[in-house]
């Protein structure tokens, strides 16, 4: 029965620890909460064949109540389906990013507020919060080793207003602590760092088994387009990557770039890995978008160290991204993510 409560909040519950204790500590707080907990198609057999068994005990351990969604075909269309397909241009995708906007609060924030809830808690290690001029902002998480606004830099304003992060104050012993005394057990002793929807094999696998074909052998060529060895498919690289190149050379080779259209993997030494800028594409603005350049400092993928640059609006939904300091491996298909202090101002996809 749909719920009217002003603090009616939904938890995003996926069994882990993080959402666990995001749950625990709304319920504290006294507020109405009540569990969401969606079916990608992903998981193990013996849950996909019967999950009730783990809603009930969610339920039962938090002591609320716990809905499931099935997303099944939703996370087909717009989470794999996108991996695929930007892997196959020769990019190499961030599902968790598009997750997060398109499924976490997209569609089970939809389902939330369907059921009475005026907003959606994450386990997520981040801030979100409402400045003087009434707008939202995005904030890094106080633990660094743990800070996760990366993942969240494509949320808009409107989603970042429905948003709740428990854990943004928070380190992951604090979290760890409050789970062990108060018996809250997640179903993985062990956290994946895996993509969810890929478990126990390559991307290639993957890859392959999706797309019912193999991927062919091809050149490996030098920065002059000299050939110097032969990939077993361009989809086990990614820009900056050393291993698995196997190409005698005085020092090693590095993946400068993944040419799709003539199956052709560029490698390069190390020096050559590095880059002034590049283009970013499907920006979100989640400042006021500037009318001229703008000075932050962007990370490039999730552990790279936030580096002094500029970006530049360029027309519509894009931007130019300059670096004070030439940055290695910058990759097309991960997210540029631009910070002034902990506060997020832009975040877009890498061209």
């Amino acid at each position: 029965m749909p719920r009217n409560g002003k603090n009616t909040t939904a938890v995003a519950l996926s069994g882990g620890i993080d959402s666990l204790v995001s749950a625990f500590l709304l319920k504290q707080q006294g507020l109405d909460i009540f569990g969401v907990h969606f079916i990608t198609g992903y998981e193990s057999a013996s849950y996909r064949s019967d999950p009730q068994p783990r809603i009930d005990h969610l339920s039962r351990m938090l002591g609320i109540p716990v809905h499931a969604i099935d997303i099944r075909e939703i996370f087909e269309n717009r989470v794999v389906d996108d991996f695929v397909n930007t892997y196959m241009s020769g990019k190499t995708p961030n599902p968790c990013i598009r997750c997060n906007r398109e499924i976490k609060f997209g569609v089970m924030l939809d389902y939330a507020r369907s059921l009475g809830a005026v907003r959606i808690a994450t386990g997520h290690y981040a801030r979100a919060e409402k400045t003087e001029s009434g707008r939202w902002a995005l904030k890094k998480g106080l633990d660094p080793r743990k800070d996760q606004s990366y993942f969240l830099g494509m949320l808009d304003t409107s989603q970042l207003a429905q948003a709740c992060f428990p854990l943004g104050g928070k380190t992951k012993n604090e979290v760890r602590r409050i789970a062990q005394k108060n018996s809250l057990q997640p179903f993985a002793a062990k956290e994946s760092q895996d993509i969810c929807f890929i478990q126990g094999i390559s991307c290639q696998d993957f890859l392959e088994a999706r797309l019912h074909r193999r991927f062919e052998s091809g050149d490996i060529v030098d920065s002059n387009g000299k050939v110097i060895g032969r990939h077993q498919g361009l989809f086990r690289y990614t820009i900056g990557q050393r291993r698995g190149i196997n190409c005698p050379a005085p020092q090693p080779y590095y993946v400068l770039d993944i040419d799709v259209r003539q199956n052709r993997l560029v490698v390069g030494f190390k020096d050559e890995l590095y880059k002034n800028g590049c283009a970013v594409a499907n920006v979100n603005w989640i400042v006021p978008k500037p009318d001229g350049p703008v000075h932050v400092d962007t990370r490039i993928r999730y552990r790279h160290r936030a580096a002094p640059s500029v970006w530049t609006p360029s027309g519509e939904n894009c931007a130019k991204l300059e670096f004070m300091t030439p940055q290695a491996a910058v990759t097309p298909g991960q997210a540029a993510v631009g910070y002034q202090g902990d506060t997020i101002v832009a975040a877009g996809w890498i061209e």
